[in-house]
């Protein structure tokens, strides 16, 4: 006999059911009253059994709906390519690989002055305290929340570059632009960190409970000094970056991506 408590043994037995997809992606599981049947359980069992892999982001529940396997169609990122001008794109990085994905993409945008966080000021080199033009985007993925992300560009660099402070989006991208007014980044310092989300991240993301967020910190430079710094947030269970360092001719073009 399992010394496990009845509401772990309904919660195994049911994750057990969502990994071999007994249960796929998108399916509604059996009600309570059939969950309390199939385990001879109560019903505050099942529902302790159900709130834990909703904890863990396996499950999702709607009013009046009951619960659904939640979807994890991942989309992969290539961060050595991402933004890279060698490499050709129809927008900004961001819709190209996307639509090169098959996916759609879309994107909001809120542009506005503000002080530099202090880590940001760090990166970016100039004093804690100084105003810097902050380019935030609320990125999608086939209508599914997939990113936030935070630019924030220093004083110096938008009198020189205008259309970074204007709203809305750039449409050759913000890399590309610089690039043709002379402002080439030729080299990035990538962070990369994983937590919980704050309230706002699970909102914007439609996080479920359980679910982390991977954060991914770069600070682009120019041959003189560095020109941004840009954080991008992502749903944990839907995103996943590689990259590529060094010669790869042996590697096979079927080898997973």
């Amino acid at each position: 006999m399992s010394k496990q408590p009845k509401y772990q043994q309904v919660a195994e037995v049911l994750r057990r059911d969502i990994v071999d997809c007994t249960y796929p992606p998108g399916a509604r599981l059996p009600s309570e009253s059939d969950l309390e049947a199939r385990f001879e359980a109560s019903r505050n069992t099942v529902r302790a059994g159900l709130k834990l892999l909703v904890s863990e982001g396996l499950i999702s529940s709607s009013q009046g709906l009951g619960y659904e396997v939640r979807k994890h169609e991942v989309f992969e990122l290539n961060a050595s390519r991402f933004e890279n001008l060698t490499f050709p794109q129809t927008g900004d990085a961001y819709s190209t690989d996307v639509t090169n994905a098959g996916r759609r993409p879309h994107q909001t945008f809120r542009v506005e002055v503000a002080i530099a966080p202090e880590y940001v000021a760090e990166r970016l080199k100039v004093e804690a305290g100084t105003t810097s033009v902050l380019r935030f985007c609320h990125r999608f993925v086939d209508d599914v929340p997939w990113s936030t992300q935070a630019t924030h560009y220093p004083e110096w660099l938008v009198s020189k570059a205008p259309r970074l402070a204007e709203p809305g989006d750039i449409a050759e991208g913000t890399t590309r632009y610089l690039t043709k007014l002379g402002i080439e980044q030729i080299g990035y310092y990538d962070e990369i960190a994983t937590r919980m989300p704050t309230p706002d991240e699970s909102r914007l993301l439609d996080l479920g409970a359980g679910v982390p967020v991977l954060l991914w910190t770069r600070t682009g430079y120019s041959a003189e000094r560095p020109v941004r710094c840009t954080v991008t947030t992502f749903r944990g269970d839907l995103n996943r970056m590689n990259y590529e360092i060094g010669d790869l001719s042996a590697r096979n073009e079927d080898e997973p991506q």
